[in-house]
């Protein structure tokens, strides 16, 4: 069974990677990989991480490219790739416009889809942008649907999927989250998190991430107001590594740059970003995958959003979400912040998205799928 794995961002990678070291250790599987790079350096620090080499680079990021502009390039270079090596499967992760045209491509040519992490859906195609529709494009075309949980298992059932096409597998996010967990926090952020004296009878640390498209203008600015206004309180300190968008470095620069007890730092590997994970006490994110990982450290996560495709979270207490308006924003992280009760009642909740197992439950269904 010939089975080409194809991704091309940081998200995808940590995902997929479990996966594919599944697939190459299983008789009978003849594995292979192609990255488009849609995101260039942040996808390559996590194939090193995991020792991925991928057997065909696309590379294809350019600066400030549009979506169409991406779109195009993936038809016209993955096309050839698969005439080429004429895979019995082609393997997709998730919600990006790599998944989205390398499903389309695969169907064209009929060679069977799976789609990991399948099933997620907010119901707006607006939020996220553009990724709910990237998704849903992946679940029409795809002939095996990995659901991560029973709630995207029912939603795929509610589209007329047929559920012997569904495997419900958990999320293979917590299969690399664990493997990376367990190496020695980096140097430099044992360092920085001293030298802001955050520790044990210390300051508390908050972690940030803010990029989604949804997002850009006036909801990043709230954002921001937000994270100004919690670092006034002198006991915590947010840490919030900037994603390289324009649209998010100039706002976040020029609101943030010189404010006390925020510290911004450029994109962090996937490493030291589990590592930021491990010692904060409160997650401030509208990442999808990071209300996935936080949760398995007790972690409680704010997601800035006003939707979510992640309700099993929110249901399990793990997860809330506060939209980008700065009262809101303020009032839940003070309220977390100051009420033990409160804390303690999302910190301990258990995670619905995954127990270390997803990668071999993935590679079981592909063996014993039946047309």
């Amino acid at each position: 069974m010939r089975i080409l794995s194809v991704f091309g961002t940081r998200p995808e990678a940590v995902k997929m990677a479990p996966v594919v070291r599944e697939l190459k250790r299983t008789p009978g599987i003849e594995a292979s990989v192609c990255v488009t790079a849609q995101h260039r350096q942040m996808l390559d620090q996590v194939l090193e991480l995991f020792g991925l080499q991928p057997d065909v680079d696309l590379d294809l990021m350019r600066d400030d490219q549009s979506l169409a502009e991406l779109s195009a390039a993936i038809f016209s270079r993955l096309d050839p790739v698969l005439e080429k090596l004429k895979p019995d499967w082609v393997l997709v992760q998730g919600d990006t416009t790599t998944v989205a045209v390398a499903s389309l491509l695969a169907y064209y040519r009929r060679i069977r889809v799976g789609h990991v992490e399948a099933g997620l859906r907010t119901h707006d195609k607006w939020q996220p942008f553009p990724e709910e529709i990237n998704r849903r494009v992946a679940g029409v075309v795809a002939d095996l649907h990995f659901a991560p949980t029973e709630w995207a298992r029912r939603n795929l059932l509610a589209e007329g999927i047929d559920g012997r096409a569904i495997a419900v597998t958990g999320n293979p996010v917590i299969d690399a989250l664990q493997v990376v967990a367990g190496q020695p926090e980096p140097v430099a952020i044992s360092r920085l998190l001293s030298d802001l004296g955050v520790g044990p009878g210390g300051k508390r640390l908050i972690l940030v991430t803010a990029h989604r498209r949804e997002n850009f203008g006036r909801p990043l600015e709230e954002i921001c107001a937000a994270l100004k206004e919690l670092g006034g309180r002198g006991d915590v300190e947010l840490v919030y590594p900037v994603h390289l968008n324009p649209n998010v470095q100039e706002p976040v620069r020029r609101l943030l740059g010189e404010v006390a007890h925020i510290t911004l730092l450029p994109p962090q590997d996937y490493l030291p970003l589990v590592h930021l994970m491990k010692r904060a006490t409160l997650v401030l994110t509208d990442s999808g995958g990071i209300q996935e990982e936080a949760p398995t450290f007790g972690v409680p996560v704010l997601v800035l959003r006003q939707v979510t495709e992640r309700p099993e979270g929110v249901e399990a207490g793990v997860l809330k979400l506060v939209g980008t308006a700065r009262q809101f924003i303020v009032a839940e992280a003070r309220r977390l912040l100051d009420d033990p009760a409160a804390y303690a009642g999302m910190a301990h909740a258990a995670n619905p998205f995954g127990d270390g197992t997803a990668a071999v439950k993935i590679v079981r269904a592909l063996l014993d799928f039946r047309a």
